[in-house]
């Protein structure tokens, strides 16, 4: 089975955490496109009423143009359920995220919201996180200075650009540097650490954020937070 047909299965396993009348929030990628399409099909199916709270403007135009109502995270009292993919997760379900350049709305959407799900290809599992850079987003202001910072402290930080010449730009007119974590042991430290530093925005270290993983293997795999 590929990733590809994974991720669609495990799309469709989390519809079913899904209820008529819920706020629910939209997470950004591949992954989290699948589950849009397959939540939105649900929902006309069964004239359920859901309200989406995106986590970019490219997921806020799919539901859209699938037919979903979607609205500012500012203009809902609570999120019910956020479903997002994940780039890399450990056994204690905390996990890297930040792949498609989301980070920042994605933590703020899933830190507001009452249970966040993960929906990934078994690719994803490790047994500590580092295998994937860590996305670091930075106003663009002084960027240079805070990627020598991270150079500091070993990180080996890239800007991730948008061709060879252009860092690529978030949602937020921010910049994204990838940074290497492999050799780091302490993460709480390190998340700490990357917060403070004057010109980081948001890392993409979600450490005890997650609830449940959803892994589209035949049969699906379903890993749940203690």
């Amino acid at each position: 089975m590929t990733a590809t047909e994974q991720k669609q299965r495990a799309a469709l396993a989390a519809v079913n955490e899904i209820q008529d009348g819920m706020v629910v929030g939209l997470g950004t990628g591949s992954t989290a496109a699948f589950f849009i399409r397959a939540l939105t099909e649900k929902a006309h199916a069964n004239g359920w009423q859901i309200t989406g709270v995106a986590t970019s403007k490219r997921s806020a135009e799919l539901a859209r143009t699938l037919g979903m109502v979607v609205k500012d995270i500012d203009e809902v009292n609570a999120i019910d359920v956020t479903v997002d993919g994940a780039d890399e997760f450990d056994s204690y379900l905390n996990g890297i995220k930040g792949g498609g350049a989301a980070l920042l709305y994605e933590k703020v959407v899933a830190l507001r919201s009452k249970k966040n799900v993960w929906i990934v290809d078994e690719s994803k599992q490790s047994e500590r996180l580092g295998s994937f850079k860590l996305p670091v987003e930075v106003i663009e202001f002084g960027a240079q200075q805070v990627a020598l910072t991270l150079q500091h402290m070993n990180l080996h930080p890239r800007f991730r650009m948008k061709n060879e010449r252009e860092h690529l730009l978030t949602d937020s007119g921010h910049n994204i540097i990838d940074v290497d974590i492999s050799h780091i042991t302490d993460l709480t430290t390190l998340a700490d650490k990357l917060k403070s530093i004057t010109g980081v925005v948001e890392h993409g270290l979600f450490i005890g954020i997650c609830d449940k993983v959803i892994i589209g293997t035949d049969p699906i795999k379903t890993l749940s937070r203690n």
